[in-house]
């Protein structure tokens, strides 16, 4: 294909059968702007991969074990409706046409029959580029979290049927799942009655703590490590007794590495 500059395009690739995510790994090799960044062989290593590394695409068989690939983005689609946060796009790749309309009804970008031809894999590329540049176009610029009009330097967690008050300065981060908030102190675990990651951030210093992750919220004078992590992108080993490792989005791996000199 021409040789041509253009943007990296990331991406995760779904398939139950290892030799046709293989096939296709090698496939789109011809194709430059795609970097693969993680594989899955299943629904649910997918969702956990979306969600912790937000690649601008994904190639997923329909029918998988456990959740199938239409299943995960009906569940994807679900969570962003309360996030906010955007999908990536999604080529189906599968041996069955019986799917593509519900597919399609579900917004899939483009729907590959196995085995896959080079031209409709190019289409499928190009058809991704097209609609990744244009939603870059009309995103609307990132805005700096608000400056809270009280910064809080004390948290109720909740503990064991108790309730502690936590100075900010120790919490070394905080994440959400199922709508429940978890505040990880250094000497201490449990739930905050925030209902939101946001609502959480908004009452506590800007300058020191920061949203690396739709779900995480840290402290950036409790991280312990930077690792590399997956291409381009990394995690942090906090300083908190797990030693927990909070992955870090893409959007803010480029605030990191302003941030650390990387």
């Amino acid at each position: 294909m021409p040789n041509r500059t253009v943007a990296t395009i990331t991406a995760i690739l779904v398939d139950d059968e290892k030799l046709a995510s293989d096939e296709l790994a090698y496939q789109l090799r011809d194709f430059p702007e795609i970097e693969i960044a993680a594989t899955a062989t299943n629904g649910l290593e997918a969702l956990k991969l979306i969600e912790d590394l937000e690649p601008d695409l994904v190639f997923m068989d329909v029918q998988m074990p456990g959740l199938d690939g239409l299943g995960v983005i009906r569940r994807l689609r679900e969570s962003s409706r309360e996030s906010g946060v955007p999908l990536p796009h999604f080529v189906m790749v599968t041996a069955y046409d019986q799917y593509a309309v519900e597919a399609f009804r579900w917004e899939a970008l483009d729907y590959l029959l196995k085995p896959l031809e080079k031209d409709r894999l190019a289409m499928a590329v190009e058809r991704a580029r097209r609609g990744i540049t244009e939603r870059a176009k009309t995103a609307p610029p990132e805005l700096p979290p608000p400056k809270p009009t009280l910064q809080r330097t004390k948290l109720l967690v909740k503990s064991n049927q108790r309730n502690f008050i936590v100075d900010a300065r120790e919490v070394v981060y905080a994440t959400i799942e199922d709508g429940l908030i978890t505040v990880v102190a250094t000497n201490l675990e449990g739930q905050s009655n925030y209902r939101t990651i946001e609502e959480l951030q908004s009452n506590l210093d800007p300058e020191t703590f920061w949203r690396v992750h739709r779900s995480y919220l840290v402290n950036i004078h409790r991280i312990r490590e930077v690792v590399p992590w997956f291409k381009s992108s990394f995690q942090l080993r906090m300083d908190d007794k797990k030693q927990s490792e909070i992955p870090v989005s893409r959007v803010q791996t480029k605030r990191l590495r302003a941030l650390l000199k990387l």
